[in-house]
């Protein structure tokens, strides 16, 4: 009888029954387009996208940044970290086979009970060596589920590594851009003062002779004097900018090479697709789906907490006062023992942790929904952005065109004696700060082109994470894969 009701513990221990929900995907209202309506071009969003700029320097400063990007190197060893504490976790679904040896020399008390004969030394040496294993059975799957969790939260850190490389290639080309777009106003504000200088030079003349007032030179020198104090604001925004690239390309703060002019960078292809397609590429959601997942995984844990635990040890040991005699057989012990254990009545200890398991899930539940929103959010922005202010660059150069025109026009009037140098003045100074603005404007209109890769995520992330720094864990301890099926998505219209 005791036989057979060990070996249906022993059975029931490998079958196993695990407690607690099983995870299913919550079903996401999304809607069946986006405010701003693009051709479908799901396949660019699998590309290298910074490569469409058509600028091997930004290539390279991409390449570089993913192999030395400190952060990247801090988001691979978290990964690390998380298979670490899966391998320890999924250790225990088998058995625990240990060692040990002793040795000691002791001395016997001649005048204890019974006493030492006086022909025999009192002086004796012991030798010990044992070999055990201990199983504790997961009949409750309280293990699988803590298994379960450990693995949804190494799947969670990738996800955050895959995010840092969509971060910082995003960062990258956005950067770039930027100290492109500061170079060109640098060279604007140059030929702005050169131009102006020139003009002044002409005017002290015409002072001197007699044929202007000081009102009108006052004028030349303010106008001279604003374009040169723009000089070193761009400069030092250009310094600023090259420290913040250094940063990201994991090297001190330095000069950073050029490439192309931003009037020669060719703007990427916009990527457009269903809304639902960006649940199964952002990182940001992927990775909160791997915390819904681990947060479920811990309810169960915790509730098998109330049921019994069932333990099998085992061990061999050999003992003797030689080491000749430690392997003979009268040395030889062992032992072959189970023992079962479980809660009666714990005042609220197990429930407050089921309780706390429970919140958990729904706190990691509202995250995930409330991360699906604004990733929905920002696609959105990004997309109308994008066409916005291309339309709006689009505006500012043709102002810039006519701005050019008018300054031109008015030059020659003043030239010829019909109107003041004034309009000549207002013209040239309107045209400056149009220029610097449409500069701006190019900037933006391709930094928010980025911000669509960014928002969107793709195929392209995990391209440029393998040319990221790797983890150097693998996975050694599987559950049984969840079977998820397709994402369950309601799309409103």
């Amino acid at each position: 009888m005791k036989i057979r009701l060990l070996a249906a513990c022993i059975a029931a221990a490998l079958a196993g029954c695990t407690v607690g929900p099983n995870y299913v995907r919550p079903t996401v209202d999304t809607p069946a387009a986006w405010r701003i309506d693009y051709p479908k071009a799901a396949d660019v969003a699998n590309l290298k996208w910074w490569e469409q700029f058509g600028d091997p320097v930004l290539n390279q400063l991409v390449e570089t940044a993913l192999r030395d990007n400190r952060d990247l190197r801090v988001a691979a060893a978290r990964v690390d970290q998380f298979i670490g504490a899966l391998t320890t976790t999924g250790s225990q679904l088998y058995p625990q086979i240990g060692y040990g040896a002793d040795a000691s020399r002791a001395r016997a008390s001649t005048e204890g009970f019974p006493p030492v004969p006086p022909t025999l030394s009192p002086y004796f040496s012991l030798y010990n060596v044992s070999l055990g294993a201990a199983w504790q059975t997961d009949l409750f799957g309280r293990v699988r589920r803590q298994t379960e969790a450990a693995q949804a939260q190494v799947y969670a850190s990738e996800q955050g590594q895959r995010g840092v490389v969509l971060t910082l290639v995003a960062g990258v080309a956005t950067s770039y851009i930027v100290l492109r777009s500061l170079d060109r106003q640098l060279e604007i504000a140059q030929a702005t003062a050169r131009n102006f200088e020139g003009t002044l030079r002409i005017f002290e003349l015409r002072y001197k002779a007699g044929m202007i007032s000081m009102t009108e030179l006052s004028q030349i020198r303010s106008q001279t004097q604003q374009a040169r104090a723009a000089i070193p604001q761009f400069q030092q925004a250009i310094a600023t900018q090259e420290n913040l690239l250094s940063i990201l390309l994991g090297a001190s703060p330095g000069p950073i090479p050029r490439g192309k002019t931003i009037d020669q960078l060719a703007a990427p292809a916009i990527p457009g697709d269903l809304p639902a397609t960006l649940l199964q590429r952002r990182p940001d959601i992927l990775g909160a789906e791997q915390n819904l997942i681990a947060a479920n995984a811990n309810i169960g844990a915790a509730r098998a907490l109330y049921y019994p635990n069932l333990s099998l040890q085992a061990a061999l040991a050999t003992t003797a006062t030689a080491t000749g005699a430690l392997f003979s057989g009268p040395a030889a012990a062992g032992l072959l023992g189970a023992s079962l254990a479980g809660p009666i009545f714990t005042f609220g200890g197990i429930e407050g942790q089921v309780a706390s398991a429970e919140a958990g899930q729904r706190a990691a539940l509202a995250v995930y929904q409330q991360t699906i929103l604004n990733a929905l959010r920002e696609t959105n922005d990004a997309l109308s952005g994008s066409q916005k202010r291309a339309e709006e660059f689009q505006v500012q150069r043709e102002r810039v065109v006519a701005l050019r025109d008018f300054a031109r026009l008015s030059k020659k009037r003043f030239d010829k004696g019909v109107s003041g140098y004034l309009e000549v003045l207002v013209a040239e100074n309107e045209l400056f700060a149009a220029e610097l603005v449409s500069v701006n404007l190019q900037a933006s209109s391709y930094a928010q082109i980025v911000s669509v890769y960014q928002a969107m995520g793709g195929g392209w992330v995990d391209v440029a994470a393998g040319m990221a720094p790797k983890p150097q864990g693998t996975l050694t301890v599987q559950t049984p894969p969840l079977s998820l099926g397709p994402w369950p998505i309601s799309e409103t219209r």
